[in-house]
């Protein structure tokens, strides 16, 4: 995944955008995707403003832009104005700001959907709601990997500097080309003034021809390196968006466990109460069955005593249930 050089091409692969980039044309598998689409209609308005001379190729099923400048007015073109992007890099630049901006807009409509439906689930714990943010957290983990993707390839290119060198397919191709034509001139003993930046042709003693070089610019890679970094920055802030929404879903899943451990507590302690008033009530039970019992007792021989024994026995027990419940209450096993 990400932008990765070869001898003569660039080949870019950034989520559905993958394609072969040359340093004077480029092109585009499945350009008829509906999602590749609007980067072809973008890329090729890209192109046509910044060099009027690229043409639009179409070759089977593959989408070919091509530039013909010669070798010269590529040279003054680049020495005149450095400004300007090589062609390779303006094709990555339009890649990278149309998955970036993809993200970040996918990024936004997660966002956008996201709060709301953390907000229910904190006022209504429900079967439904809980599925929702399921299905929520799924998605955010999948966008989430993608972007974590593209920023980590953009960040392996822009630690490696000679990676990025070999990205540099126009001055590549220019300097092999007068590298070419000076190894010519040398084969007929010629004298050739090199341009700047490139090897210079001298005389041996022997009549041999040999190579003396100037500074080179083969490792400035500046332009490259703002160029992603720009995008890397991108990346990163729509990385934090996701890593905010995750955040604000942890916090809400912790209130939703704090809400069900204080409704569980509460349970709990309504499960003490009833234990201790039914402990209360066995006692009362129990005398009235120990009274029940066919035995012989003065007691059944006290007229009205009935009612006066009903009363003291269940007073005792609601006395016993106070007792117990101010004893739970003293141990802090109930709330106050």
């Amino acid at each position: 995944l990400g932008p990765s050089a070869r001898e003569k091409a660039m080949v870019i692969n950034l989520e559905f955008i993958k394609a072969i980039v040359t340093a004077e044309e480029v092109l585009l598998l499945d350009p008829l995707c509906q999602e590749v689409v609007p980067f072809v209609e973008q890329l090729r308005q890209q192109i046509r403003l910044n060099s009027p001379s690229k043409v639009h190729d179409p070759i089977h099923d593959d989408v070919h832009f091509k530039e013909n400048p010669s070798t010269e007015e590529r040279w003054l073109r680049n020495e005149k104005d450095e400004e300007e992007l090589p062609f390779e890099f303006q094709v990555l630049e339009v890649a990278l700001e149309f998955v970036c901006s993809f993200l970040d807009s996918s990024v936004s409509d997660l966002e956008r959907n996201a709060y709301p439906v953390l907000d229910d689930l904190a006022m209504n714990v429900s079967t439904k709601n809980l599925e929702r943010v399921r299905s929520l957290k799924s998605n955010l983990t999948r966008l989430l990997a993608r972007v974590q993707k593209v920023r980590d390839e953009i960040e392996h290119l822009l630690d490696d500097n000679e990676d990025m060198a070999q990205l540099y397919l126009t001055r590549k191709q220019i300097q092999n080309q007068q590298f070419e034509a000076l190894m010519a001139s040398a084969a007929t003993n010629s004298i050739v003034l090199a341009p700047p930046h490139l090897a210079r042709l001298n005389s041996n003693v022997r009549g041999s021809a040999s190579f003396t070089s100037f500074p080179s610019e083969d490792n400035n890679v500046e332009d490259l390196e703002m160029l992603l970094e720009a995008y890397f920055m991108q990346l990163e802030g729509t990385r934090n968006k996701i890593l905010s929404v995750r955040e604000y879903i942890d916090d809400t899943e912790d209130y939703v466990n704090i809400q069900l451990d204080s409704h569980r507590n509460e349970l709990i302690q309504l499960q003490l109460v009833i234990g201790i008033a039914s402990f209360a009530i066995a006692i009362n039970t129990l005398i009235a069955g120990l009274f029940a019992m066919n035995i012989p007792c003065e007691l059944y021989e006290i007229n009205h005593i009935f009612t006066p024994f009903v009363a003291g026995t269940s007073a005792g027990s609601f006395l016993i249930f106070l007792l117990v419940l101010a004893y739970a209450r003293w141990k802090k096993l109930l709330g106050s």
